[in-house]
């Protein structure tokens, strides 16, 4: 997506625009945490969210956060309730965080009524209430009562036409938070105005589950490297035995379609020159690396081989930004997540001499890498997941494009 794209959604709007000393600032967060016996397990997405409850706080606004948390099904679920993790959010920014039992209604609105300058305040579970899902009209307009100003900092949940994520832009000016502003200007790097060569690297167990974003990468990259299961399917799709590898009959044609539309955009397909299998998939388990061509039949393909890594590896000095979606191989068990890490390892490094942009993201990409311990050395490493995806998809995010109608609100 182009720059220009961009401003037509109107991410200019971000907190820079915004006027909140003294006014009630609707933040939809995203506190979709991990949560053990009442306790929030990992504080990543709370960190990350703080120094934008911060800015506000320090500024003068009364910051009142909403969210979902998994999935109740519009009805009360207490194990579901937000109430340990805005405990949490306190020590995490390491000042006072109210809650109310309601995110509408008279509970909410006497817990907003309380609010002075610089107070945080979390609500209670918007998926309580059916009209979240449903982005009913008269529940957005029961949320927006609430504020003066509607912040969206939950990139990871933009991707939902939700009333917490699109309904409420309609009726207050609308704002990109800190990490909606950091979400999208990295995707802006990688995707949309990218310094080429751009390469994506894409992987993970099944081509049908990435048909959309195969398609448009074809479209916007000048290299893409396919690994992992999804690799299998390409290379049976041109007529090599891949064993007892998990591919996709159904989808050779589809992938000799993708192949044949990548040469005609000038995009260049790396696929795997060798591969690790194993006769089962166990930790430990005995593995041998093989070229393409001398896959046994009762084997399967657990990861690339490092032929294939190497390969890639000569590469990166011609690559200027690098978009990751997907481990190269099974990287939750030895041996097989040797292949992610040493590629993790060199984009890294070449990420931290200034040589490349670096994006990364999507649930097992971020997992991977934690693993590889490259996570903090990459330009930026998008948790959102779904949301991640469609972008790459080229889809419109509705939490991301309501953030412009929003705007225009202001008058």
């Amino acid at each position: 997506m182009s720059g220009e794209h961009l401003e037509k959604r109107g991410l200019h709007a971000t907190l820079d625009d915004a006027q909140v000393a003294g006014k009630r600032v609707l933040l939809r967060a995203d506190l979709n945490v991990p949560v053990h016996e009442g306790k929030v397990s990992d504080l990543t997405r709370l960190e990350r969210l703080a120094p934008g409850i911060r800015e506000l706080s320090d500024k003068g606004a009364k910051v009142i956060v909403l969210s979902h948390f998994d999935r109740p099904k519009g009805k009360r679920v207490e194990a579901l309730s937000l109430r340990p993790i805005a405990r949490a959010l306190s020590a995490v920014l390491g000042r006072e965080v109210a809650f109310a039992e309601d995110c509408i209604g008279p509970v909410a609105e006497a817990a907003v009524a309380k609010l002075h300058d610089g107070d945080v305040l979390v609500l209670e579970n918007t998926r309580f209430h059916a009209g979240e899902e449903e982005n009913n009209p008269d529940f957005s307009a029961a949320l927006a009562k609430l504020g003066d100003i509607y912040v969206n900092d939950a990139f990871s949940a933009a991707h939902r036409a939700h009333a917490s994520t699109e309904g409420v832009a309609r009726h207050l000016p609308s704002f990109a938070g800190r990490l909606m502003q950091a979400e999208l200007h990295a995707l802006e790097q990688a995707l949309g105005n990218p310094v080429r060569p751009v390469c994506a690297i894409v992987a993970g167990s099944k081509v049908s589950t990435k048909l959309d974003l195969l398609n448009n990468l074809v479209t916007k990259v000048d290299i893409l490297v396919i690994g992992g299961a999804m690799a299998n399917t390409f290379l049976a799709a041109q007529g090599y035995d891949v064993g007892i590898s998990l591919q996709e009959p159904n989808l050779h044609e589809t992938a000799r379609t993708i192949l044949k539309a990548a040469a005609a955009k000038g995009c260049e397909i790396l696929l795997p020159l060798d591969v690790v299998v194993a006769e089962t998939f166990a930790p430990d388990t005995p593995s041998k690396v093989v070229k393409i061509t001398e896959i046994p039949h009762n084997a399967m393909a657990l990861d690339v081989g490092p032929e294939t890594v190497a390969a890639f590896i000569r590469r990166l000095p011609e690559i200027r930004t690098i978009i990751w979606n997907g481990p190269l191989g099974a990287f939750e068990t030895k041996p097989f997540d040797t292949a992610t890490n040493m590629l993790a390892e060199a984009i890294a490094q070449a990420t931290k001499e200034g040589k490349i942009i670096s994006v990364g993201g999507g649930g097992d990409t971020v997992s991977a890498l934690k693993l590889s311990g490259a996570h903090d050395h990459l330009t930026y490493l998008s948790s959102a997941g779904g949301a991640f995806l469609e972008w790459m998809e080229g889809k419109i995010l509705p939490g991301v494009e309501a953030l412009s109608k929003g705007f225009s609100n202001m008058g």
